[in-house]
Order: structure tokens, then sequence, then C-alpha cells
């Protein structure tokens, strides 16, 4: 067994990782494309319908999932699908589910905030920007286990170093 620094330890325990991947109703509703491309070819041929109707669904499902953005906080950084920041420009975020996370996606919801939304997927975290130059007040991003993800933006910040980027 290796022996390692404290430090490293930590911060591998602040690593939180997300992909939100469309809901199963999505999937089985994207699904129906399948019988839908077979009945195209089935005055060609039986069974050709059938492989291309299969083919099209497998594809269309496989796309869908390998589309889903993923949200990982790692090394001091917040990455919600392509984006990125590091998580001392973050404030403490705040969490909701229910009523609370359909109002902070929709009427509660400031057009100028960078933000992450899946349907299906109900819980929502926000982290406010500290950075006085970013023109983004704040981000919003869909998760599964909001709480989660907010300890982790939370234990990053205090387990890395402030270190200045500019």
């Amino acid at each position: 067994m290796q022996k390692t620094e404290p430090g490293a330890r930590d911060a591998a325990r602040t690593e939180y990782r997300e992909r939100l991947s469309p809901s199963l109703w999505l999937l089985v509703s994207a699904a129906v494309c399948a019988p839908m491309a077979a009945l195209v070819f089935v005055p060609l041929d039986t069974t050709l319908a059938l492989v291309i109707g299969a083919l099209v669904g497998v594809a269309i499902v496989a796309l869908m999932l390998a589309a889903s953005p993923a949200v990982v906080v790692r090394d001091g950084v917040l990455r919600a699908g392509r984006a990125h920041i590091d998580v001392h420009f973050l404030g403490d975020g705040g969490w909701a589910t229910g009523e609370d996370a359909r109002t902070a996606r929709g009427t509660g919801l400031d057009p100028r905030s960078w933000h992450l939304l899946r349907g299906g997927i109900d819980g929502v975290a926000v982290f406010e920007i500290t950075d006085a130059d970013d023109p983004a007040p704040s981000w919003v991003l869909s998760s599964r286990t909001p709480d989660r993800l907010v300890a982790a933006v939370r234990a990053a910040r205090a387990a890395t170093p402030r270190t200045p980027c500019r």
C-alpha cells in the first residue's frame, strides 16, 4: 500500500461526479422512433425494416446518453458540461427541490445567470459568483443530489488553497 499525504486523501474525498442523463420516460419515448422507422421500410422488406428500426432506436438512445452533460467537482474546479469555474469564485451555494426548485428554474431564474438545466431532474443547486469581473451573477445547475453537489463545492473550497488566477 502506498503512503499518501493527508492532503491528497482529503482532495480525493472532495470529488463529485454526476451525469445528467435523460430520465427513463424520455429514453422510452425516444425509443418509439424505432417502430416508426421500421414502418417506413416495411414495403421493401420486413426483415430489413426490423433491423433498421432496432438500429434507429438503439442509436437515438445511445446518442441521448452520450450527449448528456456531466457535473464534476475535482481539483478545485466545478465543471458543468463544457463550462468550468474555480470554486473560489463561487459563494456558499444553496439547493432546492420540489416547488422551490421549480421556482428557481422558472420565475426565480435570473436571465443573466449561467445555467445548465435538464428536464426530468428535480433538484437545483445555485451558486452565487463572487468574481466582480464575471458578467453572470450565479450558476444554476440541475442535479439529482443538489445537497451533495453543494457540499462537494464547499469541501473543495476548504481543501484547496487560494491561488491568484490573474
